[in-house]
């Protein structure tokens, strides 16, 4: 699927934090954005996702305006998992992920639908808790919930907020290496909001960086991300290093040599 965002402006009140978004995704691609805290990344998803209409702008998915796309196809469509998943009542863990098919379903789950599920939890290595209450679980552990059930939804287009802030490296590393390879396999798309720019340099086909509510770049992550990049949006100084294994990301305050990344 491809999407287009064009001159989007989003707010709140009378505040205005979107101001003229624009960017594209296409099929196969992962685009990952980037900004700091206030920058309008969960607004964006938001915002993608019909959680919030836009005050102007539009969204295209496949040239088809989003605002005319029914509810029930919508749901299809795009899988969105937020920063802090919630999860209602005594729910066990194969529950919460099948509920991603709830979309497709007429009359009750079908034995693909079911399928699915399981393959999801396999992936997302959540077997040995199949029949565990999702409210006894770490958070870390309901994330991955959520994914598996964003991976049973099969839509056209991910739509992540954060999906790894609750994640132990391991899994941080396993869930975007995923999540990429689905992308590619499937001929979906991802928008994924980011903090760890080293992530987004290694899982990215193109990040969009916000500053103020405004797009500072668009483009693959060895022309956006940059030491200047870093210095005007994030506030601080930063080496990038090639190393055996690609480009990663040093980052300090500038006053020592105390890495904050």
């Amino acid at each position: 699927m491809r999407v287009d965002i064009e001159d989007l402006v989003q707010g709140y009140g009378n505040r205005t934090i979107l101001d003229g978004v624009s960017f594209s995704v296409d099929e196969g691609e992962v685009v990952t954005v980037l900004g700091p805290n206030g920058s309008g990344k969960s607004t964006l998803i938001k915002t993608v996702c019909r959680i919030m209409e836009p005050r102007s702008g539009r969204i295209a998915m496949d040239g088809k305006d989003v605002s005319s796309i029914s509810k029930e196809e919508f749901a299809r469509l795009v899988g969105y998992v937020p920063q802090n998943p919630e999860f209602i009542g005594y729910t066990n863990v194969y529950d919460a992920v099948l509920v991603g098919r709830r979309p497709y379903v007429k009359w009750n789950y079908s034995r693909e639908d079911i399928r699915m599920a399981a393959e999801s939890m396999r992936l997302m290595r959540l077997d040995e808790f199949f029949d565990r209450q999702v409210t006894e679980m770490s958070g870390g552990q309901r994330q991955r919930v959520t994914l598996a059930r964003a991976l049973t939804q099969d839509p056209r287009l991910y739509v992540f907020d954060e999906p790894t802030s609750a994640l132990d490296l391991r899994h941080q590393l396993d869930t975007l290496r995923l999540m990429r390879s689905v992308i590619k396999e499937r001929g979906s798309s991802m928008i994924i909001a980011l903090h760890d720019l080293n992530l987004a340099i290694r899982y990215s086909d193109k990040v969009m960086v916000l500053k103020d509510g405004k797009v500072y770049g668009f483009g693959s992550s060895d022309d956006v991300i940059t030491e200047r990049m870093i210095r005007d949006v994030y506030g601080v100084e930063s080496e990038i290093v090639e190393g055996k294994n690609g480009r990663y990301i040093h980052a300090y305050d500038g006053s020592d040599d105390d890495y904050l990344v």
